[in-house]
């Protein structure tokens, strides 16, 4: 058959329908003939289209139209099960794909569209108002249809909102010397070394979780943090290594939690070298669930604000750290952090520097206790003021 410009056309078909359009179909590189998505008014547009097919086909840019017609969720659940990720990364990544990302999981790839994409965040965000929830679950719809993309099932990634994955980190509290200690008090005797350990180690909560009684060295005041335990949704602790290799560590106390720690070993602690540093009432490792309900009513008891949370004591030991004179490299040795600017690989922070920190810590404190406790015995008490009438 010969085209309009007269001549013979030598890739695909194009046949007239009742409807008085025209049909094209073409053979892909797999030799199967597939129809255009759509009829044309004239010959000359179905001509047009197939040349356009032909010329993709030739580049190696031709898709298959029906490759991405793989169901979203499907997609997903295999994206996820595919990355060697931690326990808590893989909860939360599920938790998204469950509870937020729940309006494409009857799609399928090729049906997620920019625009749905765009009405979907701002839906999520009306309803919601939750910005650091929807930056995390749109980076995590992004990510999965980037590989859509490797994988040549969609041609694009839809999911091109500019900013709309990034987070505005809240500004970190910090409580003062006596704010812990008032914490420590109200949150109970069982807990209050946690407080402690969670400000002037200062440790983060998986790493408490894990802390066994071979790990403290009582005589020199040292913690080694060798492992943690983060807790998944389903309330189970998994044992695995610290958040980065810096994670692992040895913490040297500031000598004020001397007296704190011998107590808690002798009261609290379960027995043997493997035993537990933090068990519960009933004997068991701490669930979050239950030790947050004491957190809250403690932060209530204290007075402080309905945002301050535990890692916040991490930021509050961070602080005064600082002032007491520790560099930003003997920070982050204490606290277990790593980074990759070289500014700071010239930098160095042993142990006999982390033992000035930590003195330098159990004067910051100190001193902060005498000054609190000074003004309590200046303040005229009310039978003093009653005699003064």
């Amino acid at each position: 058959m010969a085209n309009n410009r007269g001549r013979r056309r030598r890739f695909g078909a194009i046949r007239k329908l009742p409807s008085g359009r025209y049909q094209a179909r073409y053979p892909g590189p797999d030799g199967v003939m597939r129809p255009a998505p759509f009829t044309f008014e004239t010959t000359a547009d179905a001509d047009d289209w197939l040349a356009e097919k032909q010329t993709e086909i030739r580049r190696g840019e031709w898709r298959d139209p029906d490759a991405g017609a793989v169901s979203f969720r499907a997609y997903a659940e295999k994206w996820v099960e595919e990355r060697e990720l931690a326990p808590l990364t893989q909860d939360l990544y599920r938790y998204l794909l469950d509870k937020h990302l729940f309006a494409f999981a009857d799609l399928d790839l090729d049906e997620i569209t920019a625009p749905r994409v765009r009405e979907w965040r701002a839906e999520r965000l009306r309803l919601t108002g939750a910005k650091t929830i929807t930056a995390k679950a749109y980076r995590l719809l992004k990510a999965i249809m980037e590989t859509a993309v490797d994988d040549e099932l969609i041609t694009r990634n839809p999911c091109r909102i500019k900013g709309a994955g990034k987070e505005k980190a809240a500004e970190r509290r910090i409580a003062t010397v006596g704010q812990v200690d008032a914490l420590a008090d109200a949150v109970g005797m069982r807990w209050r070394l946690m407080v402690y350990l969670g400000a002037y180690g200062p440790l983060r909560p998986e790493e408490l979780a894990g802390l066994r009684r071979r790990d403290v060295d009582l005589d020199h005041l040292r913690l080694r943090v060798r492992l943690a335990e983060p807790e998944r949704m389903n309330g189970r602790r998994v044992q695995g290594g610290t958040k980065s290799e810096a994670g692992t560590r040895t913490v040297i106390l500031p000598a004020f939690l001397r007296r704190e720690l011998r107590w808690h070993l002798e009261s609290y602690a379960e027995p043997g070298p493997d035993g537990l540093l933090f068990v519960g009432e009933k004997g068991a490792p701490f669930r979050r669930s239950t030790f947050g309900r004491k957190w809250r009513k403690a932060r209530e008891v204290v007075g402080m604000p309905e945002g301050f949370r535990f890692y916040d004591l991490r930021h509050t030991g961070h602080t005064l750290s600082t002032r007491s004179g520790a560099t930003l490299k003997d920070t982050m040795v204490r606290a277990g952090q790593s980074s990759e600017k070289a500014a700071l690989i010239y930098q160095h922070s042993d142990e006999e520097r982390q033992e000035e920190v930590a003195a330098g810590l159990d004067a910051t404190v100190r001193k902060a206790r005498e000054e609190a406790a000074r003004k309590t015995a200046e303040t005229p008490s009310g039978t003093d003021l009653a005699r003064g009438q």
